[in-house]
């Protein structure tokens, strides 16, 4: 066995996990805890968090509506900050209220200057994201959504224009906690080839659900809740862009690694905080 602790003040707590050679799933090794990022420093990474008490809270809206539309506003090149700053300054303006307001109402929101920390900034896409979150607006208010899992809710939300299966399994982990769906970005695609568990020859845009099945069966050889491992290896994999970008570089060229590597790595990567984790992706 693997052993690593987790220190809690003037107390210890042992985590074991299976031998380095032993497989998660076949063809895929544990690999040392110790070692970024392997399949064992994934669990050992959540197994930490739940011990610690310091889980990563990825809800943001206080109904379907406004978790909608805070996925639709953040992600896709919008930055962090941006996308909260977005969905707060259109929460105070209604537009998440019983009767939808109209897209070019929506438009005209998200063209005004909005306050961020000491200075204002303009929302990029307000055109193409007004149409998109008028559009899922007056589907939610015309009939309710399904909500029995993650992946019901996830193939319904995406018939709405403009939400693609990461943003609809994005919104369905946030608000129903589900862990049938995963979100799966350039992040979460470097971390699975990296680990072994994701087949390098596919593509998110063409391989969305073979590559969440293989997602989900690693998530479970670990004994770890998908959206509790989707999470935190998405928030590792943004916070360690430097690391990643060497792991990649020392790889064998390949058409995985011409496609994904990072070209240049940013000196001092910012963490997001928790609040923002649910709207960078």
């Amino acid at each position: 066995m693997q052993r690593a602790c987790v220190m809690l003040g003037s107390v210890n707590v042992n985590i074991e996990l299976p031998e380095p050679e032993a497989e998660v799933m076949p063809g895929v090794r544990w690999g040392d805890v110790a070692a970024f990022p392997t399949p064992a420093y994934w669990a050992y990474q959540v197994m930490a968090r739940r011990i610690e008490r310091n889980a990563i809270r990825y809800r943001l809206g206080t109904s379907l509506k406004e978790e909608v539309g805070a996925c639709l506003l953040g992600g896709h090149g919008i930055p962090a900050k941006v996308g909260v700053v977005a969905f707060e300054h259109l929460r105070r303006r209604g537009a998440f209220a019983d009767q939808p307001p109209p897209a070019e109402t929506l438009l005209a929101w998200l063209s005004e200057p909005m306050p961020m920390e000491d200075r204002s900034i303009r929302y990029r896409f307000a055109g193409q994201k007004a149409r998109y979150l008028s559009a899922a607006l007056e589907t939610l208010a015309a009939e309710p959504a399904p909500q029995q899992s993650g992946r019901i809710l996830r193939d319904w939300l995406t018939k709405i224009p403009g939400i693609g299966f990461k943003t609809a399994s994005w919104v369905a982990r946030n608000w129903l906690d589900a862990d049938d769906v995963a979100i799966l970005d350039i992040h979460i695609l470097r971390a699975g080839v990296l680990a072994g568990f994701f087949d390098a020859e596919l593509t998110v845009e063409r391989h969305y659900r073979e590559l969440e099945d293989q997602f989900l069966a690693f998530s479970a050889g670990l004994g770890v809740r998908a959206s509790e491992l989707d999470a935190l290896m998405w928030y590792e994999m943004m916070a360690s862009r430097n690391s990643v970008a060497q792991i990649l570089s020392a790889m064998p060229e390949s058409a995985f690694k011409a496609r994904h590597a990072p070209s240049r790595p940013p000196a001092n990567p910012e963490r997001p905080n928790a609040r923002q984790l649910a709207l960078i992706r």
